[in-house]
């Protein structure tokens, strides 16, 4: 099951029971702020998340993955790839 666009498994994500945060798939706006730019790229494409996009990894969701205050160091990336395969 597709969770994020970002590949963000909302499941693991500490913040979600906090902010009651339903995941970008299923919200109009993220608990952050007004806009997530990666959510917004996928849905001005009609794409469901970024791994099916033609242009992935692209520098944003690289900028994302290995943000060194809020990446993942990939592990995103990676998830996408496998949600392609299901």
């Amino acid at each position: 099951m597709i969770e994020s666009r970002c590949g963000i498994l909302c499941g693991e994500c500490s913040y979600k029971e906090q902010m009651q945060c339903k995941g970008c798939t299923n919200i109009k706006r993220p608990f952050w702020g007004e806009m997530c730019l990666v959510k917004d790229c996928c849905e001005n494409k009609n794409l469901e998340h970024c791994g099916v996009c033609s242009n992935f990894p692209c520098e944003l969701l690289n900028q994302f993955a290995y943000d060194e205050a809020q990446g993942d160091n990939g592990k995103r990336i990676e998830q996408c790839r496998k949600w392609c395969l299901v």
